[in-house]
């Protein structure tokens, strides 16, 4: 059940097939890739004397060798945490020690803050930069067979930020991800020879989670130069390559599709875009649909469910004719494959079609925790369901609208920004007595953070100081992008803040 399998397979059948491309140029093929991802894993277990369940963390920006070393961890029988390479140090710290990460493998650019992060995290992880004289020892070891692995073995961490304020682990299994695989196939799209995944988005989330149906057809890894997404490089790339699958955030697709380069090339090699984070608006969608052509699928999914919950296939929305066409690209979509879908209740009964409730999920794709978070676990578990905090609504045809947010997410730029994370660090000033943080509508991103916040009596705090407070203790992204300065802030009668009242006044 070891997902290193799937590319072993590949390179056995495929073995010439282009395995990996660094933007326009193709420099390993199937059979290299599998031989540097088999190395690696020996590398590491060998070098930092691993056993089989050792938690392995990847602070990496997208780079070539990104897919070889996340199946290198699984070939040597070790459990991936990607991290996300915009984090602050103090964020990174704080997962390595909570998931007692062995190794830190961190791209150059990110050397001095995983130094900075291992050194707080307590448990001194080992460190080691890609392209070093000390990798590529590791990746010149003879790889042996991957290690046998049960379907319930831990295979990728994935930390997503919550209410409380710290990021939770995800634990997701080898049987997960093949059961996201899977759907990806049945739901999202198909995968043909001499077809290609471009990675724009990092792969330390999305991108990277559909790297693996993509490995497992042999289709090719292309890694931007950039390493992230250049609306120009990528229309160079969509030129060049053929038969390209990437997946995007609604804001990434709507500066493609804003781009120039795109509008004069038609990128030619373009096959699917499959977009998540939050449902386009339909006015965008349109747009994309005019200018790309109906090459667009939607999912919705949560890192406790990865990539699968709902889909909207491609076909589905170039239904253009279709008489309730605007109401279904509105939508989430309709449930994947191995998808059990509930809208509950406030005691988990399931509604009937048309009534609104909270979005709880089952199947084999759901998470077995979270990681060392027994209580989170039970509550976000409760019933044998996934309990979502999303709250929608589903039609007599299936499809899944979301209506809000119950936890009060913030996604700019497909990120997500949980409030209490960014309120929790204002509060941290001394002249700082109540804040609260929404979102508020951004042409490019989607969504920016604004921050009310009440000062003690008789004091003032200035905006540059909250910004350097923030800069110091979270990433960039997430730190407020306007503030405003309130007597106090509106609470309902049990003292909870009324945030839809504060977003009425940005």
């Amino acid at each position: 059940m070891n997902l290193a399998e799937a590319l072993l397979r590949a390179a056995r059948a495929h073995g010439d097939r282009p395995g990996l491309a660094l933007g326009t140029e193709d420099r390993l093929d199937y059979a290299d890739f599998a031989r540097r991802a088999g190395a690696l894993g020996e590398g590491l277990r060998r070098r930092f004397r691993l056993a089989p369940g050792d938690r392995v963390a990847l602070v990496m920006r997208n780079h070539l060798d990104y897919l070889p070393l996340l199946y290198g961890a699984w070939w040597a029988g070790l459990a991936a945490v990607p991290v996300n390479a915009r984090l602050h140090a103090k964020e990174i710290a704080y997962i390595l020690a909570d998931c007692g990460a062995r190794i830190a493998v961190a791209t150059d650019d990110m050397a001095e803050t995983v130094a900075t992060a291992a050194s707080e995290a307590g448990t001194r992880p080992a460190e080691v930069t890609v392209g070093s004289s000390e990798f590529e020892r590791l990746a010149a070891e003879a790889p042996g067979a991957p290690v046998a692995q049960a379907a319930s073995d831990l295979a990728w961490i994935f930390y997503t930020s919550g209410t409380t304020g710290r990021p939770k682990g995800a634990m997701l299994t080898h049987a997960n991800l093949l059961a996201m695989t899977l759907c990806y196939f049945a739901d999202v799209d198909t995968v043909g020879p001499g077809d290609s995944m471009l990675h724009a988005a990092p792969l330390s989330h999305g991108s990277g989670l559909y790297a693996l149906p993509n490995v497992a057809a042999a289709a090719k890894q292309v890694i931007p130069v950039s390493g992230g997404f250049d609306g120009a490089e990528i229309a160079v790339l969509l030129d060049h390559h053929r038969g390209v699958a990437m997946f995007a955030a609604p804001t990434m697709v709507s500066r493609l599709v804003a781009h120039p380069a795109v509008a004069a090339s038609g990128v030619p090699g373009l096959k699917t875009i499959i977009y998540g984070g939050a449902p386009m608006y339909v006015a965008d969608l349109k747009r994309a649909i005019d200018v790309l052509g109906p090459r667009l699928a939607q999912i919705y999914g949560q890192g406790e469910s990865p990539m699968t919950i709902t889909s909207l296939p491609k076909a589905l929305i170039a239904d253009r004719e279709h008489p309730r066409w605007e109401a279904r690209v509105a939508s989430a979509g309709i449930r994947q494959s191995t998808v059990a879908l509930r809208i509950a209740g406030g005691d988990d009964r399931p509604l009937p079609a048309g009534e609104i409730g909270e979005i709880l999920v089952g199947g084999p794709q759901v998470m077995t925790g979270y990681w060392n978070r027994p209580e989170a676990t039970a509550e976000t578990l409760k019933g044998g369901w996934l309990h979502t905090g999303d709250v929608g609504v589903v039609d007599e045809d299936g499809f899944l609208t979301l209506k809000d947010r119950s936890k009060d997410l913030i996604i700019s730029g497909g990120a997500n920004i949980y409030p209490r994370e960014v309120e929790e660090v204002l509060l941290r000033h001394p002249d700082i007595v109540e804040a609260a943080v929404v979102g508020r509508p951004h042409p490019d991103w989607g969504e920016e953070v604004v921050a009310f916040v009440v000062c003690r009596t008789g004091t003032s705090v200035e905006e540059s100081t909250l910004d350097r407070l923030c800069l110091d203790q979270i990433a960039k992204f997430k730190r407020p992008k306007a503030y405003r300065f309130v007597q106090e802030l509106p609470k309902n009668n049990y003292g909870k803040v009324v945030k839809s009242t504060l977003r009425g006044q940005i």
